[in-house]
């Protein structure tokens, strides 16, 4: 393919990276499709699905807790040193 300048290379650069994309996803969605084909033949597919529920469970769990929960404000932390300090300073 030869190089092309200018907002025709640009359009046929963006069709092409497009087009890759699409073949990847269409690639990906196979081999998952088949994975997943293949896990449902299994015998113990009941425990392995009751399994990846409990994993993505706590999976859910950490993300949660990770974007849910709020530090300490800073005030807050030099309070609780301080008091730290002074109760070890009446020993």
């Amino acid at each position: 393919m030869t190089h092309v300048t200018g907002r025709r290379g640009l359009d046929e650069q963006a069709v092409l990276l497009a087009a890759g994309l699409a073949d990847l996803a269409v690639s990906t969605l196979g081999t998952a499709l088949g994975t997943v084909r293949g896990l449902l033949r299994r015998s113990d597919a009941g425990a392995l699905a009751a399994d990846a529920e409990h994993d993505l469970t706590a999976r859910g769990r950490l993300v949660l807790d990770r974007y849910t929960t709020v530090p300490p404000a800073h005030l807050e932390i030099l309070a609780r040193h301080a008091l730290v300090r002074r109760a070890a300073g009446d020993d």
